[in-house]
């Protein structure tokens, strides 16, 4: 069974804090799926399932089971009070 986690980053155009994780992410070559939530009413639903609320950016780390199936390891809200547990995470899933 492969280890490696995904990432899914609940992110608005209008967020900072957004935008910065997007540039880190993209500058470190770190794969994610970016899910702007201003475009798609349902994502802001699994956003608020997943979290509880409605801040972004919103990191989800996903890791595949057997058969497929997905289960939600961790989550953060926010990119720059969470940046050094946020990077151990992603470092150690190289």
């Amino acid at each position: 069974m492969e280890d490696k986690l995904e990432l899914e980053l609940y992110t608005r155009p209008t967020c900072s804090d957004c935008q910065d994780a997007k540039k880190h992410l993209t500058s470190n070559r770190i794969h994610f799926a970016d899910k702007d939530v201003s475009k798609n009413p349902s994502l802001e639903e699994e956003l608020k399932k997943i979290s509880g609320n409605r801040i972004v950016p919103m990191f989800a780390f996903y890791k595949k089971g057997l058969f497929g199936n997905r289960k939600l390891v961790k989550h953060f809200i926010g990119f720059e009070n969470n940046r050094d547990e946020i990077v151990r995470i992603l470092n150690k899933n190289k």
